[in-house]
């Protein structure tokens, strides 16, 4: 799905499909749409990779070149390995480090498994197909509560309370989105947390005190 279908799917939702008398332009569904893309990268991320090098004697990383980054998920060092080595690592701004016993000697590769934000354009998507109709609602929401904040104490041809008609459907669509993007990211968190050893270790199992 690209950016015009969307658009088309969110006006549907809308009851916004009268091309001679929209109520929001382009514009505005686009910006819409953005702003909900936006919340669901954060909440569900596309899945990257990118392969980084490390300098020898230095456990620090320049993550500077990974655009759009939410969350880096886990980091493979050294690669190759069968099972994969999967490392701790702290992240600092643009500085990841990785927390090993011993710097690399050498320039050695280092695999980072990534969260970024998603692309919706003309002419490509990276929003996975069942997670589409989620953007929607979204964007839909956010286009009716913007609708609705702009149109209380004015004239309206529909009514004096059309407002509030859309700020109460604005509300409930907000809420279903909320609850979409969080059904949706509790499973890919749990997901990705599996490709590695989490950094810290409860303290009843790492011989400390326990309740």
């Amino acid at each position: 799905m690209n950016l015009s279908e969307m658009r088309t799917l969110v006006r549907r939702d809308l009851h916004d499909e009268d091309s001679a008398a929209y109520r929001w332009s382009d514009d505005e569904i686009d910006r819409h749409i953005g702003r909900a893309l936006r919340e669901l990268s954060l909440a569900v991320p596309w899945e990257a990779k990118a392969v980084l090098t490390t300098s020898a004697g230095s456990r620090d990383l320049s993550l500077a070149s990974l655009s759009d980054r939410v969350v880096v998920e886990a980091v493979e060092y050294p690669v190759g390995q069968y099972p994969p080595a999967y490392v701790s690592f702290s992240l600092w701004a643009d500085t990841l480090t990785l927390l090993v016993d011993s710097p690399p000697l050498t320039a050695q590769e280092v695999n980072v498994f990534y969260g970024r934000l998603h692309t919706l354009d003309d002419t490509t998507s990276t929003i996975p197909s069942a997670l589409e109709d989620v953007l929607a609602t979204g964007a839909a929401a956010y286009a009716a509560l913007e609708w609705a904040s702009f149109a209380a104490n004015r004239v309206n041809a529909g009514g004096s309370d059309v407002w509030r008609s859309y700020l109460v459907w604005g509300q409930e669509r907000m809420a279903a989105f909320a609850a979409a993007l969080a059904r949706h990211g509790h499973r890919s968190g749990v997901r990705a947390r599996r490709l590695y050893r989490p950094a810290l270790v409860a303290e009843s199992q790492a011989g400390g005190p326990s309740a």
